[in-house]
């Protein structure tokens, strides 16, 4: 699918030269070639949440605090009682990656 959308990306830009395609379309077309290469969100289980969390020496509330969830979620998460929602999960894979550098900007 990916070369499939490639080609048409390009297409799409050989007629936004000549006036066909609009600039709106190609940019939208761009941006979902981008998005392809977005790693899929990881699912973790609560022991990988918690392995995450005190590698980076964060307490469940500055976790918590970091990814805009209260304690308790974080708390069932690791217990596995509840599972985090994608949004939370992305920012957790991204924090596992990355380390906490990526929020000191």
């Amino acid at each position: 699918m990916t070369e499939r959308l490639k080609h048409i990306q390009s297409m799409a830009k050989r007629y936004n030269a000549l006036g066909v395609v609009k600039d709106e379309t190609v940019a939208s077309i761009d941006a979902a070639v981008a998005a392809r290469d977005i790693p899929a969100v990881r699912t973790m289980t609560g022991s990988e949440i918690r392995e995450v969390r005190t590698r980076y020496n964060m307490s469940q509330a500055a976790l918590a605090m970091t990814i805009g969830m209260s304690v308790e979620s974080i708390s069932k998460w690791e217990r596995n009682e509840s599972k985090p929602n994608k949004a939370a999960l992305r920012i957790i894979n991204l924090l596992d990656a990355n380390g906490l550098k990526m929020f000191m900007a």
